[in-house]
């Protein structure tokens, strides 16, 4: 390789690491919570989100399981309800540890599976633009996991439910509104 091919790569290897440090200091809160996320806050909040815990049985639906949230957890909206009902129904039933560990949010949080929002930011931002790749897309949920098959994403290491609540959680929530993504990010 010339001298002068050396040096591009370099420059261009060097803006990719100093782009990838800015984006991983950011703080990602502007993005629609994910399921793992509301159930937390329910679980610091009141007793629904120990019921979801508890009585989570194996196999219930993703219709079912929306009908239970908005049963038991009254204040959330729409787009919640329907965010946390596609995490259970791709999550539930949780192991026997985070079942006893469930009125402790802070020792419960790391033993729940990611949630579409943190899978976002664990395996998209590091090969494409969070903002043009991921955040203004908008696709059904089949339409998510069939990206999975593309040969740019076929190598993602993500399990069948990371990417099956990944898909749901962006069916849900993505697009997001242009004005809602920090400026820093609109790349």
């Amino acid at each position: 390789m010339r001298s002068g091919h050396r040096l591009a790569a370099s420059a261009c290897c060097g803006m990719f690491l100093l782009v990838s440090t800015a984006v991983a200091q950011q703080d990602f809160g502007f993005m629609p919570r994910g399921g793992k996320a509301i159930l937390l806050e329910l679980l610091a909040t009141g007793l629904a989100g120990r019921e979801l815990i508890t009585a989570s049985p194996a196999g219930m639906s993703e219709k079912d399981w929306k009908q239970t949230v908005a049963a038991l957890a009254t204040g959330l909206g729409d787009k919640e309800v329907r965010t946390l009902a596609a995490y259970l129904s791709v999550s539930a039933p949780f192991s026997a540890a985070v079942s006893e560990k469930a009125a402790q949010p802070d020792e419960v949080a790391p033993l729940l599976p990611m949630d579409g929002r943190e899978l976002a930011w664990e395996y998209c931002q590091s090969c494409h633009s969070l903002f043009s790749g991921y955040l203004t897309q908008e696709r059904e949920t089949r339409a998510w996991l069939n990206m999975f098959e593309s040969p740019f994403h076929r190598g993602i290491q993500m399990t069948q439910k990371q990417r099956d609540e990944f898909a749901r959680y962006s069916a849900i929530n993505m697009p997001m509104k242009f004005e809602d993504v920090p400026e820093e990010l609109r790349f």
